[in-house]
This record gives structure tokens, C-alpha cells and sequence, in this order.
């Protein structure tokens, strides 16, 4: 059996456990980049118990009972030394338990394939890592393009086929970004709403744990399982929506591809019957004057580490991290008033919509070599590739990048979003969208 290339998880339902997990751990070992670590015997025996259950009338524990599903290396698994992409932690003590997310997937049944590659402590949307290397992106078979991060083998392990979804964080975008680099699906939910509890941190206020999978509906199954609580998705029309596209910085240094596709996919949302309606919301201008508290909140959890060993880190990450030194007590808690502000006035600017659309990222993913020789290159696609989605995770918000590129072209994601828990709403929409694309896009 070939790696899974089924669009949905419930369409896997009638397939065997053990041979879908044994295509992919097959496949998985000869691959580069990807994982850290493999767990061949506890994924097998998962699929094998899932199998075993339906064999006997049973039903599985859930939809993902005995499916491949990754983690993020920032995640604790029970008795190993949580790397989080970093050869700086390889003498750390071993985790005394599984993170909250890991204990839910196993509770669900699913068959944790392994931990997935990851941009070093989760500090860069590009997802290069030279301690590791870095997984290609799925979507070009030509050259070697980045898979976006900091969840970059996360996506590449669904894109590839070899798991149905993957956990992993999103602190600025590091779900939704390689979701859209690699034609995913992607959902970042309100932060609270998932227990970071047994995660390596890297921004105590916007760290967000969550998953990409391939379809709107597998985001919400993987959400209802990681979840404290459990979303009821409304039945909504396309007709009539109210669906807000923003004129100020989330439009800007659009790269054509990316431009052309959001465009086609205004128009065809249109035609549906959706009301597009642009609006100024000039407010957004001002959320990257405020980001700096997560700097801050960085440094403070690395600052006797990266003392110690900054000659083990990635040395463009241990940059940034130092970047959140220089703040004082009294600048932080003035950024965290300044954020309280600017949630409750841009609370106000999206009160109006269901949702407010946007791209993704403005740029298609770039050629990892590129980025690799140049620091300026480097830099400048990271500001690109964090900059929309960064803003609905200072704005404490809920947000999920679906596909939105023609068949055969490079990937671009399109983002549905809405404030603090609205992301029931949000997911609603993002359905709807997505069948509409998928008339005339991804057929």
C-alpha cells in the first residue's frame, strides 16, 4: 500500500490500520528532513488495536483510532529529552509525562508516527534548521523550496501522505504558514482553548497548540480532540456573508501568483453570493509596535541557556532570541496594556463580519538554497511570510489558511479569521469557502 492520498480522514474509515501505518513508516525512514524520531512499535500496535476493535463489531475511540499522526518536537513524549529542534537541549532530563496534547491523541487511539522536524525553538516561519536539515516542500518536484515553519516536517508529513494530520504550535503563524506553503489545511484556534501544558515555550502570551491536516472538517476533528472544549460548527449560506478584506498592510508585496489567486477567489466567493466588502481597518498598522512583548517573554525562558550554549544554536535564531534582552519591566507591561487596548478596538473593527479574508502569506514558498546563502534573504522572507499571520495571534484570535491556488501551481493560502472565541463561526465559513473553491480550484 502507497502512503495515504486520501482528501479526508473519514474517507480512511474502511482502510486497514496496520498497512496504512506500515506504508508510511516504510516510506517515512528513507525520507530527509522530516522527523526526529520514529515510533514504529507503538504506532503499529495502535493501528493493530484499532483494526482489531472494528474486526470484532467495536467501535474505535475516535475517527483517528489507529491513523498516523505526527508531533511537533516541542511536545513532551514520556521518558525522552524534548529537543524542540535545538542540539542544545540533547542532555536535558527526560519529560516525566506527555504533553496534555500527546495524552489526548493516545486517548483518541491515534498512532503517533513520530516527532516532526521543526525550526529551532520554534523561531522562524521559514523552517530551515541546520542541526536537522530542512524538509523540501512537497508542492515543487523541481527545486528545493521551503516548507515554511516553525511546523515545517508537521505540514510535510501531511503533504506527503504519511500521516492524516499533525500537531504542532503556532505562535505567529507557524501552523497556518507552512499549511499554505505546502497546499494544507491549517487552524489556528484561540489560544486558550488548548493546553500548552508538557511544550517547550517560546511566548508565554501567544503560544497556540493546534493542527494542519488536508480539509476544514479534519481541523475540526483534530481540534475536538486536543481541545478543552468541543466546538458545535453553525450551519451557515455562503449567500449573504459578511466577509471583510482589510486595505491596510495585509495586502501589500503581494507577489503575483499570490495576488492573482486571492483575487480569483474574491471574485468567485462574489459570484456565490458572499458580500466582499473592503474595509480600511487602519488599526492593524500598529500590532507590530506591540509584538515586542513576545521577544521579551522569549528571552526570559532562554537567557541562562543561550548564556551557556549559544554556540550550539541555530546562529539566526540565537540573534533573535537576544533581541528580547535590552526590555524592561516597565516597557513589557506597557506593551501588555497597549495589546489589552488594541484587541478591544480591533474587536470592534471585526464586530461588523463573519469573518475577515486575507492571503495567507504574501509570497509563494521561496528556494531553501536562496535563503540559506543570504541573511538579507533570509530576513526579509521571514518578515514576509509572519507579518498577516501574526497579527490575528497579537489579536488573541482564531484563524484558519485553506488552499486557494489553481491545480498544478504553486500553493497559496487563503486566511479566514475572526477574534477570540469565534472560532466556531470561523471554521463554519472556511467550510463553505472551501466547497466553493473546490468547484472550480481543486476538483
Amino acid at each position: 500500500m502507497k502512503p495515504i492520498n486520501s482528501k479526508s480522514i473519514n474517507a480512511l474509515q474502511s482502510y486497514s490500520r496496520k498497512a496504512l501505518i506500515e506504508a508510511s513508516l516504510e516510506v517515512a525512514g528513507q525520507t530527509h528532513a522530516i522527523f526526529t524520531k520514529l515510533y514504529p512499535e507503538s504506532a503499529l500496535a495502535a493501528a493493530m488495536h484499532a483494526d482489531t476493535l472494528r474486526r470484532i463489531g467495536m467501535h474505535p475511540l475516535s475517527p483517528i483510532a489507529g491513523l498516523p499522526v505526527s508531533i511537533k518536537d516541542l511536545l513532551d513524549v514520556a521518558g525522552e529529552t524534548t529537543l524542540a529542534g535545538s542540539i542544545a537541549l540533547r542532555d536535558a532530563p527526560p519529560a516525566k509525562e506527555d504533553a496534555q496534547a500527546v495524552k489526548r491523541l493516545r486517548q483518541a487511539g491515534a498512532a503517533i508516527l513520530g516527532k516532526t522536524n521543526m525550526t529551532e525553538f520554534a523561531y522562524s516561519g521559514v523552517g530551515l534548521n541546520p542541526h536537522y536539515g530542512t524538509p523540501s516542500n512537497p508542492a515543487d518536484q523541481t527545486v528545493n523550496r521551503i516548507p515554511g515553519g516553525s511546523s515545517s516536517g508537521a505540514a510535510v508529513s501531511v503533504a506527503t501522505g504519511l500521516c492524516i494530520a499533525a500537531i504542532g504550535s503556532d505562535t505567529g503563524g507557524s501552523i497556518r504558514i507552512p499549511a499554505a506553503l505546502c497546499g494544507l489545511s491549517g487552524f489556528k484556534p484561540t489560544a486558550k482553548r488548548v493546553p500548552t501544558t508538557g511544550s517547550i515555550p517560546l511566548s508565554i502570551s501567544l503560544d497556540t497548540i493546534c493542527a494542519i491536516a488536508r480539509t476544514v472538517d479534519d481541523c475540526i476533528l483534530m481540534d475536538r480532540i486536543i481541545a478543552d472544549d468541543v466546538l458545535t460548527i453553525p450551519m451557515l449560506s455562503i449567500k449573504g456573508l459578511r466577509l471583510a478584506v482589510p486595505q491596510t498592510l495585509m495586502l501589500e508585496e503581494l507577489d503575483h501568483h499570490v495576488a492573482n489567486s486571492f483575487a480569483a477567489t474574491l471574485t468567485l466567493l462574489s459570484n456565490a453570493g458572499a458580500n466582499i466588502i473592503h474595509v480600511p481597518m487602519s488599526l492593524l498598522s500598529e500590532y507590530r509596535a506591540i509584538a515586542g512583548f513576545s521577544g521579551a517573554e522569549a528571552y526570559s525562558w532562554h537567557q541562562k541557556l543561550i548564556a551557556e550554549r549559544e554556540h550550539e544554536y541555530d546562529s539566526r535564531v540565537a540573534k533573535r532570541i537576544q533581541l528580547g534582552a535590552p526590555m524592561m519591566a516597565n516597557e513589557y507591561i506597557h506593551l501588555l496594556t497597549e495589546r489589552k487596548r488594541w484587541i478591544a478596538a480591533m474587536q470592534n473593527e471585526f464586530a461588523p463580519f463573519d469573518a475577515v479574508l486575507m492571503p495567507t502569506v504574501p509570497i509563494v514558498a521561496p528556494v531553501i538554497a536562496e535563503l540559506e546563502a543570504s541573511d538579507e534573504a533570509f530576513s526579509q522572507a521571514n518578515n514576509l511570510l509572519l507579518r498577516n499571520t501574526a497579527a490575528i495571534n497579537i489579536l488573541d484570535g482564531c484563524a484558519i489558511s485553506i488552499p486557494c491556488h489553481q491545480p498544478g501551481s504553486l500553493p497559496v493560502g487563503l486566511s479566514i479569521a475572526g477574534v477570540a472565541k469565534q472560532d466556531a463561526r470561523v471554521l463554519a465559513v472556511a467550510r463553505l469557502i472551501e466547497a466553493e473553491i473546490a468547484k472550480v480550484f481543486l476538483i
